[in-house]
């Protein structure tokens, strides 16, 4: 699976498409538009291509953040590594700057450029992916390839019985609250914006929508920004603002606050 850009919308908006290939017959399983390429907008389209043709052995995609955060320091579960470990799914990732490794897929890409055609204005995101669901119809079942010999991708494909839905919805994961003990990391809280943005130190981050006007817990590090809600990680960021961060509510293990009365409740 990948992602691809370049569907541009009269609104003047760009939409990009969650693409997936079966390995064997080049079957088109998944050309889910989407207007952000967010954690939550990708796994809605796994899961659209599981319920429809059930669920593989394996699913390989490249290091991208949002699927996989197997190299973040310190590594987290985002969403699309626990929709595939709660589905029995192997994730294999690609080596790091090795596009070849996804060749199957990357040629799918250039087909929905030169055939779909992607330099062109769609009227929406609606008529856009009813125009490329279309075409991945004609695609799969009516149009030969040459590197099947002739044959449909449809032809060559088999698949499982669709995934029920209920195997898509992933339950909490406890990730493991740090510990202040620790010594390397303090808690502090902050109130996520209308828009979900979460400000740390002048450091602001975007937690999605999902998350506008939450309370959310900070685990600071001199080198990393880890935020959660309650115990699920909702995202790791880089640290870049360096210096001392204002307190305005400590957290402990467990989910309880204590106000820090010598501190102003200022944001920051």
């Amino acid at each position: 699976m990948d992602v691809v850009g370049g569907f541009v919308l009269a609104d003047g908006r760009r939409a990009k498409a969650l693409t997936g290939v079966d390995d064997h017959s080049r079957f088109c399983v998944s050309a889910y538009l989407m207007l952000r390429e967010s954690s939550q907008r990708v796994c809605e389209g796994l899961a659209l291509a599981l319920r429809t043709y059930g669920v593989p052995e394996q699913i390989l995609t490249d290091n991208g953040k949002v699927f996989t955060g197997r190299f973040n320091r310190p590594p987290v579960e985002v969403l699309f590594d626990r929709v595939c470990r709660e589905n029995g799914i192997t994730h294999l990732l690609t080596q790091p700057r090795s596009p070849t490794t996804t060749g199957k897929v990357e040629r799918f890409h250039r087909a929905i450029r030169t055939e779909f055609r992607t330099d062109r204005v769609f009227v929406s995101l609606a008529a856009a992916q009813a125009e490329l669901d279309e075409w991945v119809l004609d695609y799969n079942t009516r149009r030969p390839h040459q590197a099947l010999d002739m044959a449909t991708p449809a032809a060559r494909f088999h698949h499982d019985q669709p995934a029920p839905v209920t195997m898509l919805r992933p339950s909490p994961v406890t990730t493991g609250r740090p510990d202040p003990s620790r010594g390397d990391g303090t808690w502090v809280a902050r109130r996520a914006s209308a828009v979900g943005v979460v400000c740390v130190n002048w450091q602001q981050v975007c937690l999605g929508v999902a998350a506008a006007g939450q309370n959310i817990d900070v685990w600071v590090t001199d080198s990393v920004l880890q935020f959660f809600d309650g115990d699920q990680l909702l995202r790791t960021e880089k640290r870049t603002t360096p210096g001392e961060v204002r307190v305005k509510r400590a957290q402990v293990p467990g989910g309880q606050r204590k106000v820090q009365s010598s501190v102003r409740d200022q944001p920051k």
